[in-house]
């Protein structure tokens, strides 16, 4: 069962709608849709927190700069004891089309700087993890130049529709079996 979500991005206004920011896009609507309240800023951490079933859960987004997410999220889940098995990380990802998401349990970080930190930092490649397509890259420029770029708003228009289909998702993952929440995230996109 999960009972933190962390989304990775980049922290400042120059970076709000860039691709590599798909995760904070995503955890603000999961934010405002779900009665989440700020806590303001508690290691290296945006936290905001909500109730369920009587629960506390949290979404955070660290404010570290994604390579170093890692190190946020590990001083949050030693401060509430929380295991890696029940976060869940929501992160943009290169490899997978625009339009499309994957949940998955574990694995290993590819490309992405962020996953490879909290990977790193946590001792453990069996984090549950929501990967959030922005891909595919055009061309042969460099990759950090592309993930930081800002999505156009056609992209947007298809990432807004992946983010309500996304809603469905967010009760089936504070139960016991995810299974569900990973055969609907795998539904994304396709027709």
């Amino acid at each position: 069962m999960i009972r933190l979500i962390v989304a990775l991005g980049n922290p400042g206004p120059q970076y709000v709608m860039t691709r590599h920011n798909a995760g904070f896009l995503l955890a603000d609507q999961w934010i405002h849709a779900h009665g989440f309240e700020s806590k303001g800023l508690f290691k290296q951490s945006d936290v905001y927190e909500a109730r369920r079933d009587g629960e506390k859960i949290w979404i955070i987004k660290p404010q570290t700069y994604m390579n170093e997410s890692g190190r946020a999220l590990r001083a949050f889940l030693q401060f509430y004891k929380i295991e890696p098995d029940e976060v869940l990380v929501v992160y943009d990802d290169i490899d997978l089309n625009l339009g499309r998401a994957r949940l998955r349990l574990q694995g290993s970080a590819g490309t992405h700087n962020g996953l490879r930190s909290i990977i790193q930092h946590l001792g453990t490649q069996s984090i549950p993890r929501l990967r959030l397509g922005i891909g595919p890259k055009p061309g042969n420029g460099p990759l950090d130049r592309f993930v930081l770029s800002e999505f156009r708003p056609k992209e947007m228009d298809a990432l807004e529709d992946v983010f309500i289909q996304l809603q469905d998702l967010f009760d089936l993952l504070f139960q016991a079996d995810l299974n569900p929440a990973i055969a609907l995230a795998a539904s994304l996109g396709q027709e």
